[in-house]
């Protein structure tokens, strides 16, 4: 059994040294990383974390709810959705937080997974009388008693792509389960591109496809404690990264906040049975992995969070420009919140049409889910395009921080690099830097290539808005209205 959760964490202080002393293996730079707390490059997303702890006691009222699982308030991140209201809830606390950070946060693969995995356990149960749920449900509550950090890992490596699981090669492209035991599993492989992985306390490994009966072994999801022994992070490089340790926070464009990503290596780590929530059950994969990218999809509001920071550093820019007033500048602006509120707008009416499912909570519309992060793959880039715009080329070219803190140059740079009066040079240089981080930096990972690829790229969106467009009840429709009997045998005249 798990053992008793430490002293609950509270605030993002709490958070932070929650992840102290736990002896990760953790490589970056092809070398250990003794305690990534401590190091620059990766602290800007611990400290992203964290705000999702702090906005709890800020506005509890936004980003916690009452859980009748473990009988108290919890975050939203670890809330199982009992209202249409939860599932709408969790949306407004994403933007908010994106607005906050400027970044990702990191905590919506969790949430997404708890409330997937709820719902799926529930009814793999009732078709297999398997245990699954009631375990779940444990998991669930021990982590809203810690106030932990949950993070869902989906995706596997793949391999060759046109091969399914079992078929591939190298047996250990997709997680797979090595050996069972009266007690549990042994399981090995890898998960890539994991968001926020070393900062998460928990680790739930799912499948990332549909399976067939010959997958079985691929058919597993576990929960492991990410300080086990048997695994092992590399951490993903992002654009400008090192600038988090060349001091100084200009150059950086956000020096307090950042994502992360990470390879998670899983060397042959044993579960025991009450942290395995699917053993098998292939003909399960498809509906859980369904059911996690419609909340996942939707999830991607948080981006309109973001959306909202780079129009007001574009706004800005074009202040600082003294252009504020020109018709075309505010014409773009009105532009990037269109398609911001575009996002907003589909992800949020995925959430108000979500429906109950046959465990209780509550599962968003998958239509709209998909809308919503397809959109997502688009309108962030064009808003990026048009901040980069009112920006100007200064975005790309400024000099250094040193260069503006160098006695012969920085008086130069303070001479020249003037915009409208009343201005500081400096302002100038940190809103044209967080642009840049945000289109062309760290937080560019987050902003752009996230929302191209994460909760899958876009023709999984198109693959799912196909599926779902109900276009024969729409070609009835147009008989109706035409006045063409559902019976006609069309012929050539």
């Amino acid at each position: 059994m798990m053992t008793a959760p430490p002293t609950r964490i509270e605030s993002g202080v709490e958070y932070i040294e929650s992840l102290r002393g736990r002896k990760l293996r953790v490589y970056l730079f092809g070398e250990r990383v003794e305690e990534p707390v401590d190091h620059p490059m990766i602290r800007g997303s611990i400290n992203a974390v964290a705000r999702t702890y702090d906005l709890g006691i800020e506005q509890p009222d936004l980003a916690t709810a009452w859980s009748t699982l473990s009988n108290r308030r919890v975050n939203r991140f670890l809330h199982v959705t009992e209202s249409v209201d939860d599932v709408v809830g969790q949306n407004r606390m994403q933007r908010r937080l994106g607005q906050l950070t400027g970044t990702c946060f990191q905590r919506c693969v969790g949430m997404d997974a708890i409330n997937a995995l709820y719902s799926t356990t529930f009814e793999m149960d009732q078709a297999h009388a398997t245990p699954y749920h009631a375990r779940f449900r444990q998991f669930v509550i021990k982590m809203q008693e810690a106030n932990y950090v949950i993070g869902g890992a989906m995706t596997d490596p793949k391999g060759d792509r046109s091969k399914a699981p079992a078929d591939q090669t190298d047996p250990d492209m997709f997680v797979r389960i090595i050996e069972r035991r009266p007690d549990g599993v042994v399981i090995r492989g890898a998960k890539m591109h994991q968001t926020g992985c070393l900062n998460s306390h928990w680790i739930v490994v799912m499948p990332t496809m549909r399976l067939r009966a010959a997958d079985k072994d691929y058919a597993i999801v576990a929960a492991i404690p990410v300080d086990h022994p048997g695994l092992t992070f590399i951490y993903g490089r992002q654009s400008c990264d090192t600038r988090s340790m060349e001091g100084g926070d200009i150059d950086q464009g956000n020096a307090q906040f950042a994502g992360q990503e990470a390879m998670i290596l899983i060397d042959d780590v044993f579960v025991p049975n009450e942290l395995i929530f699917m053993n098998g059950e292939t003909d399960f994969a498809a509906m859980l992995v369904e059911r996690f990218t419609s909340y996942h999809r939707r999830s991607y509001v948080c981006k309109t969070g973001l959306g909202d920071v780079i129009i007001g550093a574009a706004a800005l820019a074009a202040d600082y420009n003294g252009v504020e007033k020109v018709s075309h500048v505010r014409d773009k602006l009105v532009e990037m919140a269109h398609l911001n509120e575009t996002i907003y707008g589909a992800g949020i009416a995925a959430s108000h049409e979500s429906q109950p499912t046959a465990a209780g909570n509550y599962q968003p519309d998958d239509l709209l889910a998909n809308v919503c992060k397809h959109n997502v793959t688009r309108f962030p880039y064009e808003i990026a395009r048009l901040a980069q715009d009112l920006a100007g080329g200064l975005v790309a070219t400024l000099p250094s921080e040193k260069d503006f803190k160098n006695p012969e140059t920085g008086p130069l740079l303070n001479k020249y690099l003037k915009g409208r009066d009343g201005v500081r040079v400096e302002d100038r240089a940190r809103i044209l830097r967080l642009i840049e981080n945000m289109t062309l930096g760290r937080n560019a990972v987050g902003y752009l290539t996230e929302s191209m690829h994460g909760a899958g790229s876009p023709q999984a969106q198109r693959i799912q808005i196909a599926r779902q467009m109900n276009l024969e009840a729409k070609k009835e429709m147009a008989k109706s209205l035409a006045g063409i009997p559902n019976n006609k045998t069309v012929t050539e005249s």
